[in-house]
Formats: C-alpha cells, sequence, structure tokens
C-alpha cells in the first residue's frame, strides 16, 4: 500500500511536531509513509533513514513563483504525486487546494482535516483529532527520532567528546531576532555552571549574521577554549554530536525541538512564541522570562531571561 502525508508547515520544528503522527499511520498501516513537505523543513537532512518514511516529496512554493505555484504549479504537483500511485493521503490542514490536487493525482481514500476551518487551529490538538477521528488512534505528543548507534560513536570519536565531561549543546540561533537570547545571558550561565562540572560546549546556530554575532561573542569569551562552534556543519553531522549531549539548553529554535526528539533533556528558552513550542515533548523544561505568568507571540521577553533560573533547571535536571 502507498500512502502520502502531506504536511506543509514551514521549519524544522514543526516537521519533528508531525513525527509521531506519521509513525502512527505508518504503524496502523505496517508500510513506510512518503511525506510532502516544504524544503526549509529539512526533512531530506535528518528524516531520509527514518524507517517509517518511505518518499521526501518537497513542496516547491514560495507564493510566489515556485514550481508548485499559483494555477500552474496545482497541475505540476498533481502530475508528481501522479507517478507514486498513491493510494491513500493523510492532509494534515484543511486546504481545499491539497484536497483537490490529492483527488486529480487519483488517490481513491483522501482523509483530512476539516475543509476551511484553519482558524485557530492547535498543531497538536488538531492532529490527535484527526488520527483519533479517522483511524481510532491515540497519538502522544512525543517526538523521537532514532540514530544508529555507530554514526553516535563514530561522531564521539570524530569530534573528541569526551564523556567524561558533561557535554552541553548550547542552541544559541533563532529564525527571528525576538527569538535569539542574547550571548551574556549564555555566558553568565556559562561562568556559573563551569565552577561546579567539568564541561565542554558544542554551539549550534545559523549562518545568518545576527546569529554569527551572538556565536562571536560568545566564542570571544574566556570560556572559548571549552566551545565547540557548528555552524559549518549540515543537520547530518549535527544530529549524532547532538546525541553525544547530556543535556541542551536552547533558544525556541530547531535545535531544541531536534535535541529533544532524539531523547536529550532539553531546556528551552522561549522568549516570543507560544509555551506550547517549548513544552509539547516530556523531555522539554521551558524557561519563560522574569514577571512573566506565560508566553506567547509578541512577549518580547529575550532580555528577561535569567541565567540563575537556566542554572537551576540545569541542576535539577542533572541530578
Amino acid at each position: 500500500m502507498k500512502i502520502l502525508a502531506i504536511q506543509n508547515r514551514m521549519g524544522i520544528g514543526d516537521m519533528v511536531i508531525f513525527l509521531p503522527f506519521i509513525e502512527a499511520i505508518a504503524k496502523k498501516y505496517e508500510t513506510s509513509v512518503s511525506i510532502l513537505v516544504k524544503e526549509n523543513s529539512k526533512a531530506s537532512q535528518f528524516l531520509k533513514n527514518i524507517k517509517y518514511i518511505d518518499n521526501i516529496i518537497i513542496l516547491e512554493r514560495n507564493n510566489k513563483d515556485g514550481r508548485h505555484d499559483g494555477f500552474l504549479g496545482s497541475i505540476h504537483l498533481i502530475n508528481d504525486l501522479k507517478k507514486f500511485n498513491f493510494e491513500k493521503v493523510f492532509i494534515f490542514n484543511s486546504s481545499l487546494r491539497f484536497n483537490l490536487i490529492s483527488r486529480l493525482a487519483g488517490i481513491n481514500k483522501i482523509y483530512q482535516y476539516p475543509l476551511l476551518k484553519k482558524k485557530n487551529q492547535h498543531i497538536i490538538y488538531a492532529a490527535q483529532d484527526f488520527l483519533n477521528s479517522k483511524l481510532n488512534l491515540n497519538v502522544e505528543s512525543n517526538p523521537e527520532i532514532k540514530l544508529d548507534d555507530l554514526l553516535v560513536k563514530n561522531s564521539k570519536n570524530k569530534y573528541n567528546i569526551n564523556i567524561n565531561q558533561i557535554n552541553i549543546l548550547l542552541g544559541i540561533g533563532g529564525s527571528g531576532p525576538t527569538k535569539r537570547i542574547p550571548a551574556e545571558k549564555f555566558i553568565q550561565f556559562m561562568e556559573m555552571i563551569i565552577k561546579e562540572y567539568d564541561c565542554k560546549f558544542f554551539l549550534a546556530t545559523g549562518t545568518k549574521s545576527e546569529e554569527q554575532l551572538i556565536l562571536n561573542q560568545i566564542l570571544k569569551s574566556e570560556y572559548n577554549k571549552k566551545c565547540v562552534p557548528l555552524d559549518k556543519l549540515n543537520l547530518n553531522d549535527i544530529l549524532p554530536i547532538i546525541k553525544n549531549c547530556k543535556i541542551a539548553i536552547c533558544n525556541d529554535s530547531s535545535f531544541s525541538h531536534l535535541s529533544a526528539a532524539l531523547g536529550v533533556p532539553t531546556i528551552v528558552l522561549m522568549s516570543d512564541t507560544p509555551l506550547l513550542y517549548g513544552s509539547y515533548s516530556p523531555r522539554m523544561y521551558p524557561i519563560i522570562p522574569d514577571g512573566a505568568e506565560t508566553v506567547g507571540h509578541d512577549t518580547l521577553g529575550k532580555d528577561k531571561i535569567n541565567p540563575e533560573k537556566i542554572y537551576y533547571k540545569f541542576k535539577k535536571i542533572l541530578n
């Protein structure tokens, strides 16, 4: 049986969130599932060796001149999907467009969220209700990414990861400026923790100039010899490094989602996005800005993240 799952949300984080639902479909039908996803989900990098995922089909849309944009783009997508002869499709959105495209691609069984009801849709509850109503499945929000043990071992040797040290992932990047906690907050935490523990810090970030500025500020600190920057590596190389870490401390970014999914306890620094994104996994431990009762869009709290709270949360998890 050939099955397609359509997950058209942007970014690595949302892709990770939907993994339990795709896996549940695969287990239900005892077959791997192909996925239609956006390129910025980076699925082709970090999911290509996941056993329950078959083909990774890239949705080439940028709302302007992408190959799958507009009317002609829909025709291209229909033709692309026809080649796979899918028998079932699970559409994780309420889009009429994807419904019609699936029909015209010859897919007989179409399962989808209620049409045209996108407003106020909860990213996790909607997916849970969807699979419960269509397949009678109860799916927990607990994404997992499994890596080959040999990959993890080889990474440990290649990057001189000493298991006698406390290896810490610092996810210092972020997709927007309001998500990026200032470098001094991380440096203050490092100053506290290094007095008690022999630590090594792996600095994960992107290549945007603002992210590089934070990275360079940390590398210019007195703790630079204990830091390993990961910005020049691709995800395939970074994932086994993360798996070798004891704990992660990350902005609400792709690395917080990935580290938690890899089984690493992850302190998530929530400054300007809904708390859900830093608490949906049992391995996530959110820190919110001082003075805030919760966090959401427009909280703008990156300067109110307290390094002492990170320190105490770190010690509690470690112990």
